[in-house]
């Protein structure tokens, strides 16, 4: 992969990559139908869509998509579900505290590009411990721009004040591939994450993938 010596930072996506806030997420979407008379369904309906954001979890609800005339009023009602209760089941993956503070113990800094909205990104970081040490926080309104646009992983560089092409970005979705190498940096893709049913990492040209946290460690050559 990279020398240790040549890699200063590592960058994150957020959901289905450090933590599993499917629980929560299609919940929230879940709710939407109880709430209308419908039949509960079960998460493994929603787990595969969680990185999908409200798109994913409403598609799975409602079978509904963005360009459908009611998507805005619905999408913002799964936001106020989703926003009182966002940290009530997400949970850190096994492994991923381990990695950071390997990663913090090698010198290492670390951050997070999510297309979450600040809205959620913001609270979900702050109230969970592992986040203390990351030293950028780039959610999806952060710039103008969302992955894969590489804008969101060249402000996280800045903020951690490193070159672009001494970062590695590790994430569960395609387009968090694509976003990291037109910012230039080594991409993992995390296949233990949210890949939907028609994922196929080997099509997504990640210089790597893992299938556990702690596999990214051997990536990196000791230093």
């Amino acid at each position: 992969m990279m020398a240790a010596d040549a890699t200063q930072a590592v960058l994150f996506d957020l959901d289905g990559t450090l933590i599993d806030s499917a629980p929560d997420l299609g919940a929230a979407a879940d709710q939407m139908r109880t709430d209308r008379g419908l039949a509960s369904l079960p998460l493994e309906r929603y787990r595969p869509m969680a990185g999908a954001g409200a798109r994913g979890m409403l598609g799975v609800a409602f079978g509904i998509t963005p360009d459908a005339p009611d998507f805005v009023p619905l999408r913002d009602e799964f936001f106020l579900n989703y926003e009182g209760r966002m940290l009530r089941n997400t949970l850190v993956f096994e492994g991923v505290a381990e990695l950071v503070e390997a990663l913090c113990a090698r010198g290492l800094q670390w951050g997070v590009v999510t297309n979450k909205s600040m809205r959620f990104t913001g609270p979900l970081t702050r109230a969970i411990p592992l986040f203390g040490t990351a030293r950028a926080i780039v959610g999806g309104d952060t710039t103008p721009y969302a992955k894969p646009h590489p804008e969101p992983l060249f402000e996280a560089a800045r903020q951690l004040g490193v070159p672009p092409d001494r970062c590695i970005y590790v994430g569960d979705d395609q387009r968090d591939m694509e976003a990291g190498r037109a910012a230039g940096m080594r991409t993992v893709a995390a296949a233990y994450g949210y890949m939907g049913a028609d994922a196929d990492v080997t099509l997504w040209q990640a210089d790597a993938a893992i299938t556990s946290p702690m596999e990214l460690l051997q990536l990196l050559k000791q230093p």
